[in-house]
C-alpha cells in the first residue's frame, strides 16, 4: 500500500465518542469533504487544504504520537506559529487520547521549560530550529520529554539527535502504524469522553508562574456551539488567523469554532504580514485584542493628518456624521433619524466604505474585541465608520466567553449581557462570578488554586464589576488592581488607562496611586507614531531614551493626558507623569506573551522613576 495513500478505514466519525472534540471534528470530514477547511500562502500563492486533507493529517500525526508511545492522558506540547501543523498536532494529540498543550514562540527556554516539565510533556512539536534550541538548551532537566518533531527543518543541524525527527518523518511513522494496527485509532477514539482533559492552556502569569488551566471535550465542544450560534457564524465565513494558537482566543476561533461552524480558516505568512494579508482575504468574521484595534484606528488617524486639506475636511466631516450616527444608534433609546441615516449612507459611499476595502474590512460582519478591555472611544470610532465592533469579556478558565454584545444593543462603557447559557452573579466584594458548562476542570497539579477559584461551585474570575439594571455586565478593574488613595478614594485604574491609549502616541499607560495622595501615570510610546511626529516637528534624538525626555514629546503627552483629564473626576485625574525610557519587554518580565502589563514587575522595574515622580524630582506636571 502506498504510504501517502488517504486514511479512510476505519470511520473515524463512527468511532469517536459524541460531545469529544475529535468526534466533532471527523463528522465535519466526513460532511464537507473536498471543501476548503484552510489556506496557507506559500512561495507567493494561496495553497487550499481540503476538509479530506484536514482528516488525514490528523489522523497520521494522532497514529504518530501512538506510535510514538503518547498514552491517554499524556501530555503533546506544540509551539508554533500560525500554520496548518499546528491544527494537526492538536488535533492528532486529542483523537490519540491525549492533552495538548500550546506554548508561545516568545517564550523563553527557561519559560518553555518550565511548561514542558510542570505538564510532563512526552512529545514536543516545534516549528522550526528556533524553537528546537530552547528544547535542546533545556531537555537535561526534562526527564518525561522523549521526542521533539520539527515541521521546518530548514537549516537544521540536529538530525544526529536520536531524540529529534522531522515532521515528514512523524507522518511516515504515524501512516505506517496505521497500516500495520489499524485497530489501535479506533480504540484511542472510543476510548474518549467528554468529560477528559482535551487541552491545557497556560494562563499569562500576570501575578506569578503560569497555571495549566484544563479544559474539557465538553467544555470546548459546548462552547464552540454556543459561540457558533450566538455570532451566527457559518460555512460562508472566512477567518484570518493570525494572534497566538496558544491562546485560548485564536483555539476557539481557528480551530473549534472553525470546526463547529465549517468556515474557512486563512494563516498570515508571518506576524509581520497580517495587514497585508488582512487585504488579500478581507474576512467576514474577526476577533482580535484590543491593541491591534487601537493601531488600526491611530493608523487612520494619522494617516488623515498627513492627507490633502481637501481629504482632510472631507474625512473630519464624514467622521462627524458617522459620530452622530453611532450615538445615535448606539443609544438606542429611539429609531435613527431618517435624515441621519441618509446623510451616514452617503458618508459611507464616499469615504467609509473605501477606507474599509483599503484595511481588508469591507466584508467584516462581525468584528469583535476581546482578552482585555477596550477603550469606550476605538469602539465608537468603528462604529463611527460603519464597523460593528463588539466587545467580549471572559477568561481562558471558561474557555473565553462569558458575556458579549449583540448586535442590537452595543454599549461602549459594558460588555453586554452573559452568552446565552452562562451565569453570572456578583459577589459581596464585587467580584464576578462565573457559573455554565464552559467552565474548566481546575489547574492541572494545583488543587489549592483549584480549590480557590472554583469556591462554592462557581468561578471566581477576579475581576471586579457590576450587573446593570437591563442586565449587562460592566466592568470595573481586576480586584488585585484597584487603587485606594490616602484619602480613602477607591479607583479603577483601567478605566483611566483605557481612555489614555486613545492617543495614537500611547502604546501603553499604567496608572499608579494606591496609598498616593494623587494619581500618576507611566506612559509607554507607541515607537512609530511617536518617531513620524518627531520627525515632522524636528525633534532632535539619538535614541529611545532620549525620545521619551525631549521636551516636545513631553509636551506631546502633557496635551494628550490633558485631554483625557477633562472627562475624568477630580480624584481620578493624573496629577503628573512619565514617559518611559524603554519599551515594555515579554523578555524582560514586564508583560505577558499577550501584552498584559505585569503591575509588579514593572513597578519593581521603576520604582525609584516613581519616587521621583511623586517626590516632583522626575517626571512632568499636567
Amino acid at each position: 500500500m502506498d504510504a501517502s495513500a488517504p486514511l479512510t478505514e476505519p470511520d473515524p466519525a463512527a468511532a469517536a465518542t459524541p460531545g469529544t472534540v475529535p468526534a466533532l471534528f471527523f463528522r465535519r470530514v466526513a460532511e464537507l469533504g473536498d471543501q476548503t477547511a484552510l489556506r496557507q500562502k506559500v512561495l507567493g500563492l494561496w495553497r487550499d487544504i481540503s476538509w479530506t486533507d484536514y482528516g488525514e493529517n490528523v489522523r497520521a500525526a494522532a497514529c504518530g504520537l501512538i506510535a510514538l508511545g503518547v498514552a491517554p492522558g499524556d501530555c503533546v506540547a506544540i509551539i508554533g506559529e500560525n500554520i496548518p501543523e499546528w491544527l494537526y498536532a492538536d488535533l492528532g494529540c486529542q483523537a490519540a487520547g491525549g492533552v495538548a498543550v500550546g506554548i508561545y514562540t516568545t517564550n523563553s527556554a527557561e519559560e518553555c521549560a518550565y511548561i514542558l516539565g510542570h505538564s510532563e510533556s512526552r512529545v514536543f512539536v516545534v516549528e522550526n530550529e528556533e524553537q528546537l534550541d530552547k528544547a535542546l538548551e533545556t531537555r537535561a532537566g526534562l526527564p518525561r520529554l522523549e521526542k521533539i518533531v520539527v515541521v521546518d527543518t530548514e537549516g537544521l543541524r540536529h538530525f544526529s539527535d536520536p531524540m529529534v525527527m522531522s515532521w515528514a518523518d512523524f507522518l511516515e511513522l504515524g501512516r505506517a502504524h496505521d497500516r500495520d494496527r489499524p485497530d489501535d485509532f479506533a480504540d484511542r477514539l472510543s476510548g474518549l469522553g467528554p468529560d477528559g482533559t482535551a487541552a491545557l492552556i497556560y494562563t499569562s502569569g500576570t501575578t506569578g508562574p503560569p497555571k495549566g488551566a484544563m479544559l474539557s471535550h465538553a467544555n470546548i465542544v459546548w462552547t464552540s456551539d454556543c459561540l457558533v450560534r450566538f455570532f451566527g457564524a457559518s460555512r460562508a465565513d472566512e477567518v484570518i488567523s493570525f494572534l497566538p494558537l496558544s491562546h485560548i482566543a485564536e483555539r476557539m476561533l481557528s480551530v473549534y469554532n472553525a470546526i463547529a461552524a465549517g468556515y474557512r480558516v486563512n494563516f498570515v505568512e508571518s506576524p509581520d504580514t497580517v495587514t497585508q494579508n488582512m487585504t488579500e482575504v478581507s474576512p467576514s468574521f474577526m476577533f482580535s485584542v484590543p491593541r491591534i484595534w487601537e493601531k488600526y484606528q491611530s493608523a487612520i488617524v494619522l494617516r488623515m493628518r498627513d492627507a490633502t486639506p481637501f481629504k482632510r475636511l472631507v474625512f473630519a466631516v464624514a467622521l462627524r456624521i458617522g459620530e452622530a450616527h453611532a450615538a445615535a444608534k448606539l443609544d438606542g433609546a429611539r429609531p435613527v433619524p431618517l435624515w441621519l441615516r441618509a446623510l451616514f449612507a452617503f458618508a459611507h459611499f464616499a469615504v467609509f466604505a473605501k477606507l474599509k476595502k483599503r484595511l481588508g474590512f469591507d466584508r467584516l460582519h462581525t468584528p469583535v474585541s476581546g482578552a482585555a478591555a477596550i477603550s469606550p472611544n476605538v469602539l465608537r470610532f468603528y462604529h463611527a465608520i460603519g464597523l460593528p465592533l463588539r466587545q467580549l469579556y471572559g477568561q481562558t478558565e471558561d474557555c473565553g466567553p462569558t458575556s458579549c454584545h449583540r448586535p442590537d444593543h452595543i454599549d461602549p462603557t459594558d460588555t453586554g449581557p452573559p452568552v446565552p447559557g452562562i451565569e453570572v452573579r456578583i459577589a459581596e466584594d464585587g467580584e464576578i462570578l462565573v457559573r455554565g458548562p464552559n467552565v474548566f476542570q481546575g489547574y492541572f497539579k494545583n488543587p489549592d488554586a483549584t480549590a480557590e477559584a472554583l469556591a462554592g461551585g462557581w468561578l471566581h474570575t477576579g475581576d471586579v464589576g457590576e450587573m446593570t439594571a437591563d442586565g449587562r455586565l460592566r466592568i470595573t478593574d481586576r480586584k488585585k488592581d484597584l487603587i485606594i488613595t490616602a484619602g480613602g478614594k477607591n479607583i479603577a485604574p483601567q478605566n483611566i488607562e483605557n481612555q489614555l491609549k486613545f492617543s495614537p502616541y500611547v502604546t501603553d499607560a499604567i496608572v499608579i496611586g494606591d496609598g498616593r495622595k494623587y494619581v500618576i501615570a507611566l506612559i509607554v510610546m507607541d515607537e512609530e507614531n511617536v518617531i513620524k511626529f518627531a520627525q515632522d516637528h524636528k525633534v532632535h534624538y539619538t535614541t529611545y531614551a532620549s525620545l521619551a525626555a525631549a521636551s516636545e514629546i513631553e509636551k506631546l503627552f502633557r496635551d494628550e493626558i490633558a485631554k483625557v483629564n477633562a472627562t475624568l473626576a477630580r480624584v481620578e485625574q493624573v496629577k503628573r507623569f512619565a514617559v518611559l525610557p524603554k519599551k515594555l519587554m515579554e523578555e524582560e518580565g514586564d508583560v505577558t506573551p499577550t501584552m498584559k502589563v505585569k503591575r509588579k514587575n514593572v513597578n519593581a522595574t521603576f520604582a525609584e522613576l516613581i519616587e521621583g515622580v511623586y517626590a516632583e524630582t522626575a517626571g512632568v506636571r499636567v
